[in-house]
């Protein structure tokens, strides 16, 4: 089970970007999207197929040799940047309806679902996930955004620039690991 971190800046910029691998099981017995698709494992775009029906790719024939995939990193990375893209318009419209800041499930692609956290200076903590666990979500993002306020704080850091540093990331590492 993965999930996918995005922070955006009230323009919509992308500042931080992680991806979690996660070891907890996603608890739903169904099967994959992916088992009623013909197998593309020896196609060039088998891993953008697979992440674009929500399922994990098989692997990818690379010389002679099938090499696993993995949904967010490498080759189906651009997906989900599009299915996080494409869902900032959804999130605003659930931002103008309700003028909560945690956002349970502001949209849906195929078995991900997309979560969000509008913090009041306008910035976008946007979640790609494919499991329940309500509380668990929104405890990672309180601690992210507390954890983005104190990076804010901090007079070497530019407003709404890329977030380069190695304290942030590896402690919102440890709390993906902790919450999610």
């Amino acid at each position: 089970m993965s999930h996918h971190l995005f922070l955006l800046s009230p323009t919509d910029t992308p500042l931080y970007m992680l991806t979690h691998l996660s070891t907890r099981s996603a608890g739903s017995s169904a099967l994959p999207l992916s088992s009623n698709l013909p197998n593309w494992s020896t196609s060039a775009f088998a891993g953008t197929v697979a992440a674009l029906s929500g399922a994990s790719a098989t692997g990818a024939l690379v010389s002679g040799k099938t090499t696993p995939a993995v949904i967010g990193g490498g080759q189906d990375r651009h997906v989900v940047q599009m299915i996080a893209n494409a869902s900032l318009d959804a999130i605003e419209e659930t931002v103008r309806i309700n003028s909560g800041m945690y956002l349970r499930a502001a949209d849906k692609f195929n078995e991900w679902t997309v979560s969000a956290f509008i913090t009041p200076g306008n910035m976008k903590f946007v979640l790609l996930h494919d499991a329940k666990g309500d509380d668990s979500v929104k405890n990672f993002f309180l601690e992210v955004w507390e954890l983005y306020v104190k990076t804010a704080m901090n007079p070497f850091y530019t407003a709404h620039t890329a977030i380069r540093s190695s304290v942030f990331d590896a402690r919102v590492r440890g709390s993906a690991k902790k919450y999610l």
